[in-house]
């Protein structure tokens, strides 16, 4: 029998050559292949004590209208005309939520697609400042081409760009490569963790610090509701911290992420990784992946990224593929927790995973843009 390591060596040249060039580490693949069916359950939970936030480390996003309010909206606004605040959007994955079309691509409102709406966000926003502020995408292999082709002209490569987040191989239960109905290698998007090692490797981010750049706000792109927040960017400059983490109160029904405490420290984990005698209603705030970054920290970050193994169904057959995710940076980043408002036209949390949820969302997103300027009132 062949071993997953002579199988990876006999891939045809144009595969390897496509893996190389995002991320791809056949050592790795080969290390985490030896772990399958090894107690997966308890590897991807942490070890040790977890223990719910202190009261202290969940703090209020300040209110727009009051006195301190207006004073940070004014740091944000002259932090954004110095040019100092990029947006980066995670726009990857397998674009199969929204039945194989790119989300990107989809009217969130009636005429506008997610990617219209974030265009008008950052017109805004720069218009308003009067400087150009930093876009940037992060795609996969599926969303690339279709974002790119829409773009056009508009894709500079700097103030505008895109950069793919990395790939690997999905494997069979016995740790061999996966192989789907054409019998073909079955390669994947490895998460949104990979945004960190992504962007630093599209010189992007360097380029940034070089000119000035000091912030990075990190949001999803189906989240409308996290736009950037010229308040909230006058609070995060003032208070110094090097990671702003935007976090809603919980609602029935949220499964996802949260901030607890872990060996003492404050920590984003995701449910499924918690101890399995901690109490997630413990945790009373639920994580948005929305994320305000001192640049020169995310330029700097050195973590061993923890892969978290996750079945998958595929052509009928078990699959298994590793995955990291974004919050984990929290691991080497000193985070501060933000509970910000998840109703009304002040919303932040606007996220929409599928049609159903975009048809349910549409008039919170219109009143959200409305408020913010970012769509004409009326």
């Amino acid at each position: 029998m062949s071993t997953l390591a002579e199988e990876l060596d006999g891939l045809p040249t144009h595969l390897k050559e496509r893996l190389a060039q995002r991320g791809f580490s056949g050592e790795a693949l080969i290390a985490r292949a030896g772990l399958i069916g090894k107690d997966r359950e308890m590897r991807n939970r942490l070890p040790g004590t977890v223990e719910p936030p202190l009261a202290e480390d969940v703090v209020n996003a300040p209110e727009s209208k009051s006195e301190e309010g207006n004073r940070l909206e004014k740091l944000g606004w002259e932090a954004l005309s110095r040019g100092e605040l990029a947006l980066c959007v995670l726009a990857g994955g397998m674009a199969t939520r929204m039945g194989g079309v790119v989300k990107a691509l989809v009217e969130a409102l009636p005429g506008k697609t997610f990617l219209d709406l974030r265009m008008a966000e950052v017109a805004h926003i720069s218009e308003r400042s009067g400087h150009t502020m930093p876009f940037w995408m992060m795609t996969s292999e599926a969303t690339h081409q279709g974002i790119a082709k829409t773009l056009g002209n508009a894709l500079d490569g700097e103030q505008v760009a895109l950069f793919e987040q990395h790939v690997s191989l999905r494997l069979s239960p016995d740790g061999m490569l996966f192989r789907g109905a054409d019998g073909e290698p079955d390669v994947y998007a490895t998460g949104h963790g990979d945004l960190p090692d992504a962007l630093r490797a599209s010189g992007l981010l360097s380029r940034f610090v070089a000119r000035g750049g000091k912030y990075v706000w990190i949001a999803n792109l189906d989240n409308l509701g996290a736009s950037v927040d010229p308040t909230l960017l006058g609070w995060f400059v003032e208070r110094g911290c090097p990671l702003m983490v935007e976090v809603v109160d919980k609602v029935a029904g949220d499964k996802g992420g949260g901030p607890v405490r872990y060996q003492g420290r404050r920590l984003i984990v995701e449910e499924f990784r918690l101890p399995l005698d901690f109490d997630p209603k413990t945790v009373p705030v639920f994580n948005t992946n929305t994320f305000l970054v001192r640049a020169d920290v995310l330029l700097n970050l050195a973590l061993n990224w923890t892969y978290v193994e996750v079945e998958k169904k595929s052509d009928g057959k078990t699959a298994i593929q590793f995955e990291r995710l974004l919050g984990e940076m929290t691991a080497a980043i000193e985070p501060e927790f933000v509970r910000v408002p998840r109703e009304g036209a002040l919303s932040r949390f606007l996220p929409v995973k599928d049609v159903p949820e975009l048809t349910k969302r549409q008039p919170e997103i219109a009143l959200a843009l409305k408020a913010r300027g970012i769509l004409a009132s009326g």
